[in-house]
């Protein structure tokens, strides 16, 4: 069965583009605060437009606060594993650059691959090291998203126990060293869980997030995220 999966993968990471600065017409014309989003298909937002990509949808709350956010820069694609996004920080991020708000939400791919759980560990750490210094704020302006359970989708149907599993045993360690990093840590995974019952929290793909989905994790941490802002 995972053959079968990774073959669909593989066609799932050529469709989606690795980084971008996501702009509409909502952006104020003189932004005050900027935001990082690191991460894989979950963050560039695979199969909804750009407009549903949950960091976009976060902007779009947070300028309706009054923020004056300008887009999103996102650094993620379809596929990329903890190694995968340290190479693509390393190329696509100037030192120099600060953000107020820097976003981690990575890990599905190293359980899908089975990557060993140690090297996800070490990745990650050097991950949020290199978020942290991108960060005016440092862990403070930092935040991490938790890893989406795909088992709940018709598409990780059939293996969803052991998905599950999988997926509680990385997000653990996500938690553990967002802590030690002294970064918040939101826990949207339960929501993931309830696109079991409503195939609205889906998108075409049957793989991934709809932008409703997207929007239901932004509600639950908005009023956080916001706090981080001056």
């Amino acid at each position: 069965m995972k053959k079968f999966y990774l073959s669909l993968l593989s066609v799932l990471v050529l469709s989606c583009s690795s980084t971008m600065d996501v702009r509409n017409n909502e952006e104020p014309e003189d932004p005050k605060y900027t935001y990082l989003a690191l991460g894989d298909s979950y963050t560039i937002g695979e199969s909804v437009v750009e407009t549903q990509r949950w960091p976009v949808q976060l902007a779009e709350q947070l300028r309706g606060r009054g923020y004056k956010m300008a887009a999103p820069k996102i650094v993620a694609k379809t596929g990329w594993t903890t190694g995968d996004l340290l190479r693509g920080m390393e190329n696509e991020l100037d030192v120099q650059r600060d953000f107020d708000l820097v976003s981690i939400l990575i890990g599905v791919n190293n359980q899908y691959q089975d990557k060993l759980e140690t090297e996800y560990e070490e990745e990650l750490r050097q991950v949020f090291r290199k978020a942290i210094n991108h960060c005016k704020t440092r862990e403070k302006g930092v935040f991490a998203v938790s890893i989406p359970d795909y088992g709940y989708t018709p598409f990780g149907a059939s293996d969803q126990e052991e998905i599950s599993e999988e997926i509680d045993r990385f997000n653990s360690i996500f938690r553990r060293v967002a802590e030690d990093f002294e970064v918040d840590f939101y826990n949207i995974t339960p929501i993931s869980r309830d696109a079991g019952n409503n195939p609205d929290l889906i998108a075409s793909d049957d793989l991934h997030p709809s932008g409703l989905m997207y929007r239901y994790w932004v509600d639950y941490f908005v009023n956080q995220v916001a706090e981080k802002l001056p």
